[in-house]
């Protein structure tokens, strides 16, 4: 299905009409379509996930690879018109079980991974970093596959994300958020 012609004001009510296959983000009503992903990319989120997920088997917490549909700033009695801002993040992981739905997840994850591309690198590192940050994610990675690192931040106790580890290909990145969770990264970037 295409697109409406609009060029903003797009809604969560929109994203429900079009094809499960688009893959698109709402940012403030704004439209963003996503590229598919590199073969690197999705060896990474796999490796990600995959260790997220055997560190939260028989846990309350849930991790979702992308397409995972995140309405940041959904409060309940929203509409989905009234839903302006839908992301897509990498990995989320959430730990609060009554934020899931069918459509996805209402409100903020606990953890946020994005894994940055040719296309997304300036988008991951302001716009979606400043929407985390209001939402309240309380722990959101960078994961940059062309420098083999990983930028945490985490809120500084005012509102604001501070960088609070920056991890080489090399180390064991701690996740925040889970206590006792530890990610290899050298299995993360051994691709």
């Amino acid at each position: 299905m295409a697109l409406p012609a609009k060029q903003i004001g797009y809604t969560f009510a929109d994203c429900l009409t079009w094809n499960e296959d688009m893959h698109v983000e709402i940012i403030n009503g704004e439209l963003f379509m996503m590229a598919t992903p590199s073969s690197r990319h999705q060896e990474i989120s796999g490796e990600l996930f995959r260790q997220l997920a055997n560190f939260l088997e028989g846990k309350p917490c849930k991790v979702y690879p992308a397409p995972f549909g995140v309405r940041l700033f959904e409060q309940d009695g929203d509409r989905p018109e009234d839903v302006d801002t839908v992301v897509e993040p990498d990995i989320s992981v959430i730990c609060d079980r009554d934020k899931v739905d069918a459509r996805g997840c209402k409100g903020a994850p606990d953890l946020i991974v994005e894994i940055l591309s040719p296309s997304t690198r300036r988008h991951d590192r302001l716009v979606k970093l400043d929407l985390y940050q209001r939402a309240g994610v309380r722990e959101y990675w960078i994961v940059d596959p062309e420098n083999r690192s990983v930028l945490v931040f985490l809120p500084d106790g005012n509102g604001s994300y501070r960088i609070r580890e920056d991890y080489g290909s090399e180390d064991i990145a701690r996740v925040n958020v889970l206590e006792g969770c530890f990610i290899d990264l050298k299995k993360v970037f051994s691709t």
